[in-house]
């Protein structure tokens, strides 16, 4: 932890947009990779072998930038996915998923011949999640095919660390048109970070991600971010989940304080965060109120149960807001 947060309380309160207050029409393009989580509640942890017995059953679409997307169209603004998964069962379920969304699905390529990337998700009834993974295979990493054209449209770019070449490729043509870029950095390797930290604008790590940035250890969170920030971007945050987030920039260290909320799953906050970070971002609001903005939607998702169905309308995180000056 640092060493005084308090002493780094944002003063900001108010969400800063265009000067009529009134949020732009927004279209956010999300860039990168999609899996199929498929989910299992349990009474207690599995250990060793044998057979048993799950109190239900879910398969439902996963993913950092996806659900970034999700979160995106659940707050009312224009959501685009772009990615690849393998043309079958799995890819066509998450490619139907987003769109009952009404996220944009034109530049979600299922190839012939690919496997999609599914997970195995064991839940406790503590919260505790066993996952496996399938990353897929034989999906190409190529993203020629996107069309670039589009990004004229977009308020802002939304990128993970899992598709390098597709997230890379579009980060320098929204780059070209001045437009902003988040990369949402999970745990990743060091060609991924050497890649695409400098094309990005808004770098924001979960604690894993910054870690692993580090090389394993953290010393000091603000002198870890220095580091990203060497890299080219203007703002790198991490988010901390009750500790709130952790952000530093051309005007020195800041820390947005967590909102306190009753908790009921974290699955997919940090998607949600990002998301929300990058519609604040189109929507012109200054780095403080998106972060303040972002803390909120996610502190919301985690009242309820669901990394998507639990993301809030726009009404409720503006009355929320409202509620907590």
């Amino acid at each position: 932890m640092p060493k005084s947060l308090t002493a780094l309380q944002s003063p900001y309160h108010a969400i800063t947009t265009q000067p009529d207050d009134k949020p732009m029409p927004s279209h956010i393009i999300c860039v990168g990779k999609t899996t199929l989580d498929q989910i299992w509640p349990v009474n207690e942890m599995p250990s060793g072998g044998g057979k048993f017995r799950a109190n239900g059953f879910i398969a439902q679409g996963g993913g950092m930038a996806a659900t970034g997307a999700v979160a995106v169209a659940q707050l009312g603004a224009q959501a685009s996915f772009w990615g690849r998964a393998g043309d079958d069962a799995a890819g066509h379920v998450m490619q139907n998923e987003l769109a009952c969304y009404g996220v944009d699905v034109a530049q979600f390529r299922l190839f012939s011949g690919a496997r999609s990337s599914v997970s195995a998700v064991i839940v406790d009834r503590d919260g505790e999640r066993m996952i496996v993974n399938f990353p897929g295979a034989n999906i190409p990493d190529d993203a020629d095919w996107l069309n670039f054209d589009l990004l004229t449209t977009a308020g802002a770019i939304l990128g993970d660390v899992r598709w390098r070449q597709g997230v890379s490729q579009t980060f320098a043509a929204a780059r070209q048109h001045g437009i902003p870029s988040v990369l949402d950095c999970e745990a990743a390797t060091h060609a991924d970070f050497a890649t695409l930290l400098p094309q990005t604008d808004h770098a924001i790590f979960s604690v894993p991600g910054l870690r692993s940035f580090c090389g394993g250890r953290i010393t000091d969170h603000f002198e870890a971010l220095a580091s990203v920030r060497t890299l080219g971007c203007k703002v790198a945050a991490v988010t901390m989940g009750a500790q709130g987030a952790l952000w530093q920039d051309d005007n020195g260290d800041h820390h947005q304080p967590a909102f306190h909320t009753n908790v009921v799953d974290t699955t997919g906050a940090g998607d949600v965060f990002h998301g929300a970070y990058a519609l604040a971002l189109a929507e012109r609001m200054d780095v403080p109120a998106a972060m303040r903005f972002a803390s909120a939607v996610a502190a919301l998702k985690c009242t309820r149960h669901g990394g998507r169905a639990g993301i809030p309308t726009r009404d409720e995180v503006n009355q929320f807001l409202a509620s907590n000056p």
